[in-house]
């Protein structure tokens, strides 16, 4: 499986998990997992991790110290005086 299948299934089950939700609430049914303190708590953790991953991806994607690959780049940009 490669990433883009696994891009999506995830999209996928997403879907499916959210239409199930909409129509269990739309019939009166619900879930005392998805209790809203609950839910408030998860949003709130995943407000918090999503920016700090993202950051930590475009520090890890713009350094030239962390792989071999990326300070041959840097080299060749210096030569090039685009650095």
């Amino acid at each position: 499986m490669n990433a883009d299948k696994l891009k999506q299934w995830i999209g996928l089950i997403g879907g499916m998990l959210s239409a199930l939700y909409l129509a269990l609430k739309a019939s009166g049914i619900e879930l005392a997992l998805l209790d809203p303190d609950k839910l408030n708590a998860w949003q709130n953790f995943a407000t918090t991790l999503i920016p700090f991953v993202i950051a930590a991806y475009g520090v890890y994607k713009n350094t030239y110290l962390i792989k071999g690959k990326a300070k041959a780049q840097e080299k060749v940009l210096k030569q090039n005086n685009m650095k």
